[in-house]
C-alpha cells in the first residue's frame, strides 16, 4: 500500500466619457526520485511584521474594494436601465469563477511562487475595474466584473497570501497569524466602503472605478514586498505530488465536512454584503444606514477574525467554526423578528461583522494543519472554491428571488437554515495531521 504525506516549512446621465519550502521525498523503491522544482527560502528569516504588513495590504486592498460592489447595484442599474438580477448575475459570476479559479492559482503559487501570481491577479484586477466602468450592456458586465475581476480575485486574495505566508511562517503561529491578515481584509472594507460611497457621491460611479483601479495597481509591488525571500529553484526528490495530495484530501471526511460548511459562509456573506443595502432601500431607510452599516459589519470583522485567529491557537477550530455559524442563525432571525430602525440594523451589522470572516482563519488553519503547507494554496483554493459556489448562489438568488417575489425574505430564511446545517457539518472534524495519525497507527 502507498502512502504520501504533505508536510511544510516550519520556520445620472450617462458618466461614461463618450459611452452610451522544506518538504518530505516519497517514491517508489527501484526508482530514481525525480526532478521537480520547489520553493526555496532565504537562509535569513524575515521579520514577521514584515510579512504581516505586505500579506495584510495586500488583502486590505483586494478585499476592500471587492466589498463595496453593492454601493453601485442602485446607481448603474438605473443609469444603464439594466434589472437587479443583470448586476446580480454579474457579481454571481464573479464569485463563482473566483472560486472555479482558486485552486488553480494557489497551485501555481505552491508550485512557482505566489509573485507572479500576484502580479497576474493585480494586472487583472486592474482591467476589470476599467472594464466595470466602460461597460454599457449586461454581457460587457458580466465579462469584466463577472469574468475578468472574479479570475483576478483568485490571484490577490487568502489562498495565495497564505500559501506564501506558510513559507515564512512558524506552524505554531500560523492561525494567529492569517487572522491578523484576514482582519486585514475586515479593515479594508471598513475604510473602503465609506471612500467608495463618499466618492460615488460626489464624482459618480464612473470615477470611483477609475480611482479603484489605480488602487488595485499597487497589489503588484506589494507582491514583490512580501514573496522577498522565497526564491524559486531545482531540487531532487519529487515529494507528494499536487494530484496526490489532491486525492488524499479527497479521501479525508473531515476536508469534505470542512469544504460543504464553507459553501454556507459563502452564501450568507455575499448575499448580505450585496443586497443588504438595497433591501434597507426598500424598507425606506436613508441610503446612508445601508453605507454605516457595511462599514460597521468591516469594522467589528476586524475584532472577529483578529480573535478567531487567537483563539484557533488555542481551542478546537471545529468547535469555534460550529460556534460561529450556529450564532450567524440566531443574529439573522433576530434581525428579521424585531422592529427594523437604524439601531436595530447598526446592531445587526455590529454582531454579524464579528461573524463574517471570523471562519477564514479556522478553515485554513485547519486545512494547514491536517496537510500541511506544501500544497496549502491549492488545498485551501478547493476549500474555497465551494465557498464561492455558494456566494454565486447567494447573490444571484438574492436579485433572481426579489425579482420574482418582490421580496427578500426567501434567501433570509435559505440564510438561517444553512447555518444550522454548517454548525452540525464542522462537530465532527478530526483535527490531528495525517502525518501523526499514520505515526499512531503504526505504532499500535
Amino acid at each position: 500500500m502507498k502512502s504520501f504525506k504533505t508536510s511544510g516549512y516550519t520556520p445620472t446621465p450617462n458618466p461614461r466619457p463618450g459611452g452610451g519550502g522544506c518538504f518530505v521525498t516519497v517514491f517508489h523503491a527501484n526508482r530514481p526520485p525525480p526532478m521537480t522544482k520547489t520553493m526555496t527560502i532565504s537562509s535569513t528569516p524575515r521579520p514577521l511584521a514584515s510579512v504581516l504588513l505586505f500579506a495584510a495590504l495586500i488583502v486590505c486592498v483586494a478585499m476592500g474594494i471587492r466589498h463595496t460592489f453593492g454601493l453601485f447595484l442602485t446607481p448603474m442599474t438605473v443609469d444603464n436601465g439594466w434589472s437587479r438580477e443583470v448586476f446580480s448575475l454579474a457579481l454571481a459570476l464573479q464569485n463563482l469563477l473566483w472560486g472555479a479559479a482558486q485552486p488553480f492559482a494557489g497551485l501555481l503559487a505552491d508550485r512557482y511562487g505566489a509573485r507572479r501570481v500576484l502580479w497576474a491577479g493585480g494586472l487583472l484586477y486592474v482591467a476589470g475595474l476599467l472594464g466595470m466602468a466602460w461597460s454599457n450592456t449586461g454581457s460587457g458586465f458580466a465579462a469584466s466584473a463577472g469574468l475578468m475581476i472574479g479570475i483576478a480575485q483568485s490571484g490577490v486574495t487568502y489562498s495565495v497570501v497564505f500559501s506564501a505566508m506558510g513559507k515564512l511562517i512558524p506552524a505554531e503561529r500560523r492561525t494567529w497569524a492569517m487572522g491578523i491578515v484576514a482582519a486585514a481584509g475586515s479593515f479594508g472594507q471598513f475604510l473602503m466602503v465609506p471612500v467608495a460611497a463618499g466618492l460615488i457621491d460626489g464624482m459618480g460611479w464612473f470615477g470611483t472605478l477609475l480611482i479603484f483601479a489605480a488602487t488595485a495597481f499597487l497589489i503588484v509591488p506589494l507582491g514583490s514586498a512580501l514573496t522577498r525571500g522565497i526564491t524559486e529553484g531545482a531540487a531532487a526528490g519529487g515529494g507528494q505530488s499536487a494530484r496526490q495530495a489532491f486525492s488524499e484530501s479527497l479521501g479525508e471526511r473531515g476536508f469534505v465536512l470542512l469544504t460543504l460548511g464553507y459553501f454556507v459562509c459563502g452564501f450568507q456573506v455575499v448575499f448580505i454584503g450585496v443586497h443588504l443595502p438595497t433591501y434597507l432601500l426598500d424598507k425606506g431607510m436613508n441610503g446612508n444606514v445601508g453605507m454605516t452599516a457595511l462599514a460597521l459589519i468591516g469594522l467589528f470583522n476586524i475584532f472577529g477574525t483578529y480573535t478567531a485567529g487567537t483563539l484557533g491557537g488555542r481551542f478546537p477550530k471545529r468547535y469555534l467554526l460550529a460556534g460561529i455559524y450556529l450564532l450567524r442563525s440566531v443574529v439573522i432571525s433576530l434581525f428579521l423578528l424585531l422592529p427594523l430602525t437604524p439601531l436595530s440594523v447598526y446592531v445587526f451589522a455590529a454582531t454579524i461583522g464579528f461573524l463574517w470572516l471570523s471562519t477564514v482563519p479556522l478553515t485554513n488553519g485547519i486545512v494547514a494543519q491536517v496537510f500541511g503547507v506544501r500544497y496549502l494554496g491549492m488545498l485551501s483554493g478547493f476549500v474555497f472554491f465551494s465557498h464561492q459556489i455558494g456566494s454565486f448562489l447567494g447573490v444571484w438568488l438574492g436579485g433572481r428571488l426579489f425579482d420574482s417575489t418582490g421580496s427578500y425574505d426567501i434567501v433570509w430564511m435559505i440564510c438561517i437554515a444553512l447555518g444550522i446545517v454548517a454548525a452540525l457539518l464542522n462537530l465532527p472534524i478530526e483535527e490531528s495531521s495525517l502525518e501523526s495519525r499514520r505515526t499512531a497507527t503504526a505504532a499500535a
